[in-house]
């Protein structure tokens, strides 16, 4: 199983733009990586009269479409599904960021704007690991300024990473 870490944070605090410019540095480095984002509201991204949908429609549980370069799933959950459900589908990364996720028991790094809340999620948070902010606000963890992206990868690598190190 991959080794995973949370990029945590409010709404709009800046986690997808963090994890778009995480992603090259640590490919470059020579790792495999995938992403996990939580969906609060669901999602849909099969279209109505392809082939994959109306196969969903007449009660497939689940639908895979597969192509020479990509795989997409579609499977309908009965409950909320864990973040230890689905990483199973990850096995073959060597870390897998998850967006999102807050509330699971995994190393969280968190991303706080003060142009965007007053305060952080995850203070108190025991997993929280690493803070990414433009605030002074002070936590007990390592800090990170939005500009020092190469100084997390280096943080991201030597914390879950440098057991598989490729380079």
């Amino acid at each position: 199983m991959p080794k995973v870490v949370s990029i945590a944070g409010k709404s709009e605090s800046g986690k997808t733009t963090l994890i778009e410019k995480l992603v090259p540095i640590l490919k470059s480095r020579g790792y495999r990586l995938g992403v996990i984002k939580h969906a609060h509201h669901g999602f849909e991204i099969d279209r109505k009269g392809k082939d994959s949908y109306r196969h969903k429609k007449a009660g497939a549980d689940a639908v895979l479409i597969v192509s020479p370069q990509r795989i997409a799933m579609i499977k309908d959950q009965e409950e909320p599904t864990s973040l230890d459900h689905v990483i199973k589908y990850l096995d073959d990364v060597d870390l897998v960021i998850a967006e999102g996720f807050k509330k699971e028991k995994l190393p969280k790094i968190e991303v706080f704007r003060k142009a965007a809340h007053a305060e952080p999620a995850c203070l108190g948070d025991e997993n929280l690991i690493a803070f990414v902010t433009d605030s002074n606000f002070e936590v007990d963890v390592p800090t990170f300024k939005f500009d020092n992206v190469e100084g997390l990868s280096d943080f991201i690598e030597a914390s879950f990473l440098h057991d598989h190190s490729k380079v």
